[in-house]
């Protein structure tokens, strides 16, 4: 079972170091990225919503999804602090961990940090049978900052600034095992509507923006090979029901398409490889073309978009129900799954969780049988 569990986490790093190699076929046109573990939602509260955030309401840990919401959190300040285990069905010993912080200067900005851990485990390797193992440790991890501003009572934007360090590579003899280094930028809006009334009970219209991850490939050795790294683009809205003053449920959407180039075959050798164009397009140019590159057309971009729908039930800002889908189509990864989430929040202290569920038989995700846990301390005075 350990050479089984070793075996798949090598399969992880060659697919996650796909930019070492030199002369590499990729088999579909399914988008892929170094460092993908920007885009893995490591808080319980956005798992048990489809993996979704960028409308929904403020937390400690909307500096993943939309850091413009910081700007309309009640609280002062807070500090929130999440568990993620990955690949729980084949190894126990590789997860996500992350920690947030996020401070209200005054009525109208805020500031916030996270620090994002990704640990792919411990690994032995040996060149020979006899040989003695190499204990490797592979691991990524992200800092960032940002700052949020409300232009209005109801519309704020933030920018956030990520530094990005991807030490995968694996170490030999007579091999550079240099750790990769880049950075990105998000620009993000957030809008909150008035409470109006609709009848028999009221509600408020949200939505938010996201372009995530702005910024230069990166590259896992010297001979100038590089990868895109994950810039994402969100757009989602939702609508809260406020049926009285105990009960709330929010109903929410989002959109999410990678501003990266679609593999092809541009010099028409019958493969898609690292020597075709799309790979050699820089940063700026790849994200401008990602919208029209695809070489089935319109149809083939339509599917490089992910959706999530959610549901969010609140009984007196202390007991919280969730539930969400997420999709994906079958000719750009097929990931698709039922996630399920449940909160509690007693005075500055809030736990939650959420499990997922995939309903696509061909592919099953990586977070398949792990419960996700987040916990949040809100603290200071309120809005």
């Amino acid at each position: 079972m350990k050479k089984i569990s070793l075996l798949c986490i090598a399969v992880l790093l060659a697919q996650a170091i796909s930019a070492q190699e030199n002369d590499i076929t990729i088999r579909d046109r399914t988008i892929t990225t170094a460092v993908p573990f920007l885009l893995i939602a490591s808080d319980a509260r956005a798992g048990g919503l489809g993996d979704q955030g960028v409308a929904t309401r403020p937390d400690a840990y909307s500096q993943q999804w939309n850091p413009s919401k910081y700007a309309f959190i009640k609280q002062k300040q807070g500090v929130g602090v999440s568990y993620v285990p990955y690949l729980r069905q084949l190894v126990d010993d590789i997860n996500i961990g992350q920690i947030n912080y996020y401070n209200r200067i005054t009525e109208r900005s805020a500031f916030a940090g996270s620090f994002r851990y990704f640990n792919y485990g411990e690994i032995r390797a040996r060149q020979g049978p006899n040989d003695i193992p190499l204990t490797l440790k592979p691991n990524q991890f992200s800092v960032d900052l940002s700052y949020a501003l409300k232009l209005s009572d109801q519309i704020s934007m933030a920018v956030t600034g990520r530094y990005l360090r991807s030490d995968l590579k694996l170490q030999t003899s007579n091999a550079d095992a240099s750790a990769a280094n880049s950075f990105g930028v998000d620009i993000s809006t957030y809008y909150k509507g008035e409470r109006g009334n609709y009848g028999d009970f009221d509600g408020r219209w949200r939505a938010g923006a996201n372009i995530s991850n702005v910024g230069p490939k990166i590259s896992y050795d010297d001979a100038g090979q590089e990868s895109f790294i994950p810039t994402n683009l969100r757009l989602g809205g939702a609508f809260d029901f406020i049926l009285d003053d105990a009960n709330t449920i929010t109903t929410s959407a989002e959109f999410s398409k990678l501003l990266v180039p679609t593999p092809s075959d541009s010099n028409n050798d019958g493969n898609i490889t690292r020597e075709d164009d799309w790979s050699n397009k820089g940063a700026f140019e790849g994200i401008f073309s990602s919208f029209g590159d695809a070489p089935g057309g319109l149809s083939e971009e339509i599917k490089e978009v992910t959706w999530s729908l959610a549901a969010e039930y609140w009984y007196e800002d202390s007991f919280a129900f969730r539930l969400g889908y997420f999709n994906e189509s079958k000719d750009k990864g097929f990931r698709k799954y039922l996630t399920l989430g449940a909160g509690f929040r007693y005075n500055i202290i809030q736990i939650d969780l959420s499990y997922l569920f995939s309903t696509a038989a061909a592919v099953q995700s990586p977070l398949e049988g792990s419960l996700r846990f987040s916990l949040s301390f809100n603290l200071g005075d309120s809005y």
